[in-house]
């Protein structure tokens, strides 16, 4: 039997020479992105959607891991990317557009797109109440159920890939890897598309502003979808989320090559 969940496996798909790297969210998998990688390779654009360490798999092993092991998984997929492709671009879901970030400031991508990023920890009284103590009350209480489902598209719930709970200690990682990414921000100098839901009830939608005020790049942009709430790569608007995606990467692409077609041949 695998150890990995089905539905949660890693996925490749070559295409072009344009590579897009994508990234799901915490406590998600692969899948949460599988249908916008088919998209876009469909655009002949090569795809590779990686699997965060201690995702898809059982919800004890994210209390073991460290917000570096999750930039890990993403850097080993951009040099098994960088391998097959001349150009290279981020594009993340929730914590994934966090880590695309960070990312961006290591190995400069020619264009990253961050998904319902958030830019802290959404406020939770109790959680903030608990912090001094949630390291060893992580022993005795591995994790915390999520609330009910808030789908647009409900649909999208019976295709979910995820962990039913946060584990506690795993949130402490994420903490500090939210830290990471704003020290970052100032840093990201690729093109930026930014994307996030108006009725997103988890991370709120202030949270993209935030972000693209801090964020490096001169070639930035943000969009709204409004009929989804935080996954919109899965939820009702992901076509529109898809299109866009594709567009930015499109543009970017077709600018780089102008600039060289624009190049005086010696």
């Amino acid at each position: 039997m695998s150890y990995v969940r089905a539905g949660a496996e890693p996925f490749f798909i070559p295409a072009g020479e344009t590579g897009c790297l994508l990234t799901h969210g915490f406590t998600a998998s692969p899948q949460e992105v599988r249908d916008l990688g088919a998209h876009l390779a469909q655009q002949g654009l090569t795809v590779l959607g990686v699997r965060l360490f201690a995702h898809g798999t059982k919800l004890e092993d994210m209390n073991r891991a460290r917000w570096t092991d999750w930039l890990g998984s993403i850097e080993d997929g951009y040099h098994l990317l960088a391998s097959q492709c001349a150009r290279i671009f981020f594009v993340g879901s929730s914590v994934g557009g966090s880590l695309s970030l960070i990312l961006a400031t290591r190995f400069p991508p020619d264009g990253v797109v961050t998904l319902a990023t958030p830019f802290h920890l959404p406020p939770n009284p109790r959680l903030k109440r608990l912090k001094p103590i949630l390291k060893p009350l992580s022993y005795l209480l591995p994790a915390i159920a999520k609330g009910p489902p808030d789908w647009h598209d409900p649909r999208a719930q019976d295709e979910r890939v995820a962990y039913t709970g946060y584990p506690l200690r795993a949130i402490l990682e994420l903490e500090r890897l939210l830290a990471a990414m704003r020290s970052a921000l100032p840093k990201v100098h690729a093109p930026a598309l930014l994307m996030h839901s108006k009725n997103d009830r988890f991370i709120p939608p202030e949270h993209m502003p935030q972000i693209y005020e801090r964020l490096g790049s001169a070639d930035k942009r943000i969009l709204w979808v409004e009929d989804s709430s935080h996954v919109i790569t899965c939820d009702a608007e992901r076509e529109v989320v898809f299109q866009h995606v594709t567009a930015f990467i499109q543009r970017i692409v077709a600018s780089q090559s102008e600039g060289v077609r624009d190049e005086p041949v010696a």
